[in-house]
């Protein structure tokens, strides 16, 4: 399982105009095929759109946070 801490990708604030920068860190990390974790602080745009850009490269994908514990975004598990 590969944990990636969003609020790893900036410091201070994320910047929408760094948006293409985060992504490509999101999909470095978490390769092709595995199960991801999506966790830390950070806006919910940039949540949503390394989501996105995540679908049809993990396998699953979980948002993990204090509050809700670990949510299930998309399985593609055919098991």
């Amino acid at each position: 399982m590969i944990l990636i801490d969003l609020s790893s990708f900036y410091t201070d604030t994320a910047k929408l105009s760094d948006l293409p920068t985060y992504i490509e860190a999101a999909q470095q990390q978490a390769g092709q095929g595995n199960e991801v974790v999506l966790t830390g602080q950070g806006p919910i745009w940039l949540y949503l759109s390394v989501a996105h850009a995540l679908h049809g490269k993990a396998k699953k994908l979980i948002y993990r946070s204090p509050v809700t514990g670990d949510v299930v975004i998309f399985d593609h598990n055919p098991f």
